[in-house]
């Protein structure tokens, strides 16, 4: 700060300099006028110009140093009281710009709020005419058309579903329920809804659960286990989807969720949790959107589940979630 603060007052500086240099220059041609003494004389007033500065240093720099700490809120209250009329201009012109942004966000934040309840309310009222095409596609009598339907049908469905939850998440933590969540029947449930489509690929499932019980949030954890689901059907294909349970060395419980699919790039791991993020190697895969990772990595990270992911290319993916023990619970979430 002192540096802008020298290079600011340079012109001042730079004045009394060429003040100081022309009275020296009047004693060096004027004879009459004793050189030394001029000398003595401009040695004191230099001297004295640099203690007025390093005293205003302190006074002049006070708002500026507090503006330029001043993290990117609307609070001005941190910002140092004006000192200066210059001083005071800034101070106006910032408490008029703040209350300007303060009032065009709360309008933001209405009308984005009210867009969400819209799109919310549209979802849900789309979900009745779904409904009454899944019960009029159960009742065709043309087999292989009907299976066809399904699918296309869940795919409607899972992307209706993502939607939803993409809209909820921001406001996670008022939609949570800790409890003991048993595993089986969650699963049972998601592997049901994807039934017509691991039909289609000729996917089973193994599904071998030692650990029934975790402490979580139920409809949350079945959301991110159907997006790990759907990709494990997505890119496998006449194979095996394996699901167990366990405990860790450290005493978590984890499930795990593991396929025979095409795998995922070693250059790609770090990035899959990334938004809208799909692969370098297969770019053109216009089915992959790179949300449905990132929506589930956003979810379990909210519920403090700690969520890994092991894969080899050609041979298959493995997501691992480790769930928080009890104590953990009560410590992040105050229950």
């Amino acid at each position: 700060m002192i540096g802008k603060y020298l290079r600011e007052r340079l012109s001042w500086i730079l004045l009394v300099i060429a003040l100081q240099l022309l009275l020296l220059s009047v004693a060096a041609i004027d004879r009459t006028i004793p050189f030394l003494p001029m000398l003595y004389i401009v040695f004191l007033s230099i001297l004295l110009f640099a203690a007025f500065l390093l005293i205003r240093y302190s006074k002049e720099t006070r708002f500026h140093q507090s503006l330029a700490a001043w993290e990117d809120t609307y609070d001005l209250n941190v910002i140092a009281a004006p000192e200066s009329p210059f001083q005071s201009i800034v101070m106006d012109r910032l408490n008029e710009q703040t209350d300007k942004f303060r009032k065009e966000t709360s309008q933001l934040v209405a009308q984005l709020e009210e867009e969400k309840d819209e799109l919310m309310s549209w979802i849900h009222e789309v979900k009745t005419p779904l409904t009454a095409m899944r019960l009029m596609i159960d009742r065709m009598g043309d087999e292989p058309l009907k299976e066809q339907l399904r699918l296309e049908w869940l795919r409607i469905h899972l992307l209706l579903d993502r939607q939803l939850h993409q809209k909820r998440i921001p406001f996670i933590e008022n939609d949570l329920y800790i409890e003991q969540v048993k595993l089986e029947p969650l699963l049972i449930n998601e592997i049901r809804e994807l039934r017509a489509w691991c039909l289609q690929k000729g996917i089973g499932f193994d599904v071998n659960l030692p650990v029934q019980e975790v402490l979580t949030d139920a409809k949350w954890l079945a959301f991110i286990v159907r997006q790990l689901l759907t990709n494990a059907v997505k890119y496998s294909s006449a194979s095996d989807i394996v699901v167990g349970s366990g405990i860790s060395p450290d005493g978590q419980a984890w499930l795990c969720v593991r396929d025979s699919g095409r795998g995922i790039e070693v250059k790609d791991l770090p990035r899959i949790f990334e938004k809208g993020f799909t692969s370098t190697k297969n770019h053109d895969d216009h089915a992959a959107t790179g949300m449905g990772l990132y929506l589930a990595k956003k979810v379990a990270d909210s519920l403090s589940i700690r969520m890994s992911v092991e894969s080899t290319p050609g041979v298959g993916t493995a997501f691992t979630l480790y769930f928080p023990r009890s104590n953990t619970y009560v410590h992040t979430l105050g229950m």
